[in-house]
């Protein structure tokens, strides 16, 4: 399997978009130096704490506002700039995409087609491309796909143990995501760590409202805790990681439940925010409990449990842990959530140090563990945009055969 490389082909300006499940960000990059010329997010979206923020202007409150009011504001706001290609974050390609992809109708139907599979996220990112190709009709597209960078995954880790045909007939397989982020925060670690990549064993914990770890070896996913949809491993913001697959007959049978409504739950309304009863914000959790929130505090020891579970269990795909990477919204900022983590990795012999993880190990080359730890613990701001806009730039000018 060929591992995907980071190669910068062409500058100026790369527009990148990426349509999470509750958030979109959008910044415009020159690939080849990685310098940003205008960034923005907006957050919490379709909820009535909504937002809107770019580098250059104060947050805007958006009350309920979805992807596509967003996204109109931002390529408004982009008007005149030469963009030379547009890179879209795609959480699900299936099969049928192991590697970024030049949009077109085939590749855009195959990406409706896994939107079954990822109903949180491929139906956003298709509303940023369609947008986004209407508004820039004459530059290339690029999709990057979350799980290209697990097509690596050996079959013992992405086949279920259900019969054979269906993975034949239908693909049914785990495929794992946060792919783009994954892979950054690997390389970046080996930089960090002044090792080669290829010599590393480590463990990546994307934590944001979606939270997936994987098993990195020598710069290859082995093992990750998403699936055959964004639903499966962690305790995520919505969605409920790993439960009994007979609760979904449960329900229906004794909560009056259809189907639809029990996927409906497990993607939407558990999660943080079902055990919790409130929010799917982990800086609300985490002052709520500071507060004496009891079922905050309950959300918040699962979530870190969880986690620390996912991290023992992915150590079996490797020989040993270089280290252990935190990354994401949560994973970066959240210095509670790290040492609640690492608190039940005591098998592994962490030896946190407070003052590090509440700097978020930012003068310290991202470590929070102390020099004698056995398990060594980094803090690693992912750049999932940067990975994209290289890529973008790599096929606006080699455009690859699409799907395949």
């Amino acid at each position: 399997m060929r591992r995907q490389g980071i190669l910068p082909v062409i500058d100026p300006n790369v527009l990148v978009i990426n349509c999470g499940s509750s958030s979109l960000r959008f910044a415009l990059i020159e690939p080849v130096s990685g310098r940003v010329l205008r960034q923005g997010m907006a957050e919490r979206l379709g909820t009535a704490e909504a937002f809107f923020r770019t580098d250059a202007e104060e947050k805007v409150d958006l009350p309920l506002a979805g992807h596509a009011e967003v996204l109109d504001q931002v390529l408004t706001n982009l008007a005149g700039q030469n963009i030379v290609a547009v890179g879209h974050r795609v959480v699900h390609g299936g099969e049928a995409f192991s590697d970024s992809v030049v949009l077109d109708t085939r590749a855009i139907h195959q990406i409706e087609i896994c939107a079954e599979i990822a109903p949180l996220h491929n139906p956003a990112n298709l509303r940023g491309i369609v947008a986004a190709r209407q508004r820039f009709p004459n530059i290339p597209h690029v999709a990057v796909f979350d799980t290209a960078f697990h097509h690596s995954l050996p079959p013992r880790a992405y086949l279920y143990a259900i019969p054979y045909e269906l993975y034949e007939r239908h693909a049914v397989r785990r495929y794992g995501f946060h792919g783009t982020s994954h892979r950054y925060v690997a390389s970046e670690a080996a930089r960090l760590l002044g090792k080669p990549l290829e010599e590393l064993e480590l463990v990546t914990a994307h934590l944001g409202n979606g939270c997936s770890a994987s098993a990195v070896r020598g710069g290859l996913s082995v093992d990750t805790t998403m699936g055959l949809t964004p639903l499966e491993g962690l305790v995520m913001g919505t969605r409920s990681g790993d439960v009994d697959p007979n609760l979904h007959e449960f329900l229906v049978d004794h909560a009056g439940l259809s189907l639809t409504e029990v996927t409906e739950l497990l993607n939407r309304k558990s999660g943080l925010l079902g055990i919790s009863g409130t929010t799917n914000d982990m800086r609300t959790l985490l002052a709520a409990r500071d507060r004496g929130d009891a079922r905050a505090a309950l959300a918040i020891d699962i979530f870190c449990y969880r986690l620390a579970k996912a991290v023992l269990a992915l150590s079996a795909a490797l020989e040993r842990v270089d280290a252990l990477i935190f990354t994401g919204g949560i994973g970066e900022h959240a210095a509670p959530v790290r040492a609640g983590t690492l608190d039940c990795l005591r098998l592994l012999g962490p030896e946190l140090d407070p003052e590090l993880n509440t700097a978020h190990g930012k003068a310290s080359g991202g470590r929070i563990t102390t020099p004698a730890s056995r398990l060594l613990a980094l803090v690693v701001p992912t750049n999932e945009e940067l990975v994209i806009a290289r890529e973008a730039a790599r096929l606006a000018t080699s455009p690859s055969p699409g799907a395949g």
